[in-house]
C-alpha cells in the first residue's frame, strides 16, 4: 500500500513539474483571456451606466 502511494506521488510530482517547464502559450493565453475580460468589464459598465442614466431622467422635479 505505502509503495502504491509513494509511486503515485512521484507520478503526480512529475505531471506538476512537466506542466511548470511547458508553458509555451501561457503568454498569448493571459493576454487573450485579459482582453476578454477588459470587453466584459466594459459592457457591464455601460450596461449599469444606461441604466442609472435611465432611472435619473425618470425622475420628475416637477
Amino acid at each position: 500500500m505505502l509503495t502504491l502511494l509513494a509511486t503515485t506521488c512521484r507520478v503526480l510530482w512529475a505531471r506538476v513539474v512537466e506542466g511548470w517547464r511547458s508553458e509555451e502559450g501561457s503568454a498569448v493565453e493571459k493576454v487573450i483571456l485579459t482582453a476578454i475580460f477588459a470587453a466584459l468589464a466594459l459592457a457591464v459598465g455601460a450596461i449599469i451606466v444606461a441604466k442609472v442614466t435611465a432611472k435619473a431622467n425618470a425622475i420628475n422635479l416637477q
